[in-house]
């Protein structure tokens, strides 16, 4: 049952999503656009509501629940950012709007964007950690819950390979020879 709530989260995201951008930009249709674009961010309650009552009413934790866990604190950390992205993207294709713009490619343009993508997957871990922390909690019953402590494992290792990423593209950015391209790829 989790995993096809996850499932449906998911599909219903893209929809959302994809339906609020069409509407903005193929329909002209600005209200039902915001209204779609709301209704993203309240599937992760939904999701939370669904892995918590079911829980509580007597569920056991299983390798859904946590997927579902992790999958809920990463769309909250990288859903803002996601719509962001795909709007741009919507707006230079079908509305005639500006080229997106791109990741920059050193200097402390550079060293800012590896420092907000570690952030943001900071931000994701640390929900996730919560979340799973809050419904151990919420249930009680840690019997019913252990299959929930496994999945803190996963944020660690995930934060650890995000922060590593982070400090390869920092280091890359301030390289002399990235440098050096760059000025020589300006100058010319």
């Amino acid at each position: 049952m989790i995993v096809t709530a996850i499932l449906a989260c998911e599909v219903l995201f893209w929809v959302l999503l994809l339906g609020g951008l069409a509407s903005r930009y193929l329909l002209r249709a600005r209200r039902l656009s915001t209204l779609l674009l709301l209704l993203v961010p309240v599937l992760d309650v939904a999701l939370l509501a669904i892995i918590a009552l079911h829980l509580r009413s007597g569920g056991h934790a299983d390798l859904g629940h946590g997927i579902g866990v992790l999958y809920l604190g990463f769309t909250v950390a990288y859903g803002h950012s996601l719509v962001r992205w795909a709007d741009a993207r919507f707006a230079h294709r079908f509305a005639g709007g500006p080229p997106p713009p791109k990741a920059p490619a050193s200097g402390p343009l550079k060293v800012r964007y590896e420092a907000v993508a570690w952030l943001r997957g900071v931000l994701a871990a640390a929900i996730g950690a919560a979340v799973l922390t809050a419904l151990v909690w919420y249930v009680g019953d840690a019997e019913r819950t252990g299959a929930l402590l496994g999945f803190y494992q996963p944020l660690a290792v995930f934060t650890v390979i995000n922060t590593v990423v982070a400090v390869w593209g920092v280091l890359e950015a301030s390289s002399p020879s990235r440098r050096a391209k760059d000025a020589e790829r300006v100058g010319t």
